[in-house]
């Protein structure tokens, strides 16, 4: 299974940028799928989570109304819709899928199997 995100980019605090993330390999719709962001010093933290079939959506706190992970299981691909950006929301964003059959931790990056190789986004002040 191979992750590709794009998407990134620099955009002005306030504004909205939307990742991509392509699936390849199959299985796709068996994956649960998550979204991650590290900054420089800082550990990887969640960002959002989405199940098999989008019913169940998960949010960290911090981007709760302003982030939207969606995914579309007949093109093999997550989005995040990033809107009211803010500059602690610059990072590298990783996608990353949960194989598993059951659902455990979205919030927890060991949980993941499969990681993307990030997509930077910069907000400027």
């Amino acid at each position: 299974v191979q992750l590709q995100a794009s998407g990134g980019g620099l955009v002005q605090d306030g504004g909205s940028l939307r990742l991509s993330c392509a699936v390849s390999g199959g299985g796709f719709s068996l994956h649960v799928m998550g979204w991650f962001r590290q900054s420089p010093g800082k550990e990887r933290e969640f960002v959002a989570g989405i199940s098999r079939r989008a019913f169940t959506t998960w949010y960290a706190d911090s981007v709760k109304g302003r982030f939207t992970i969606s995914r579309d299981n007949a093109v093999n691909t997550v989005y995040l819709q990033m809107n009211s950006l803010k500059p602690e929301d610059t990072a590298v964003y990783y996608c990353a899928a949960d194989r598993s059959p059951f659902l455990g931790n979205p919030d927890n990056a060991s949980q993941y199997d499969y990681w993307g190789q990030g997509t930077q986004v910069t907000v400027s002040s």
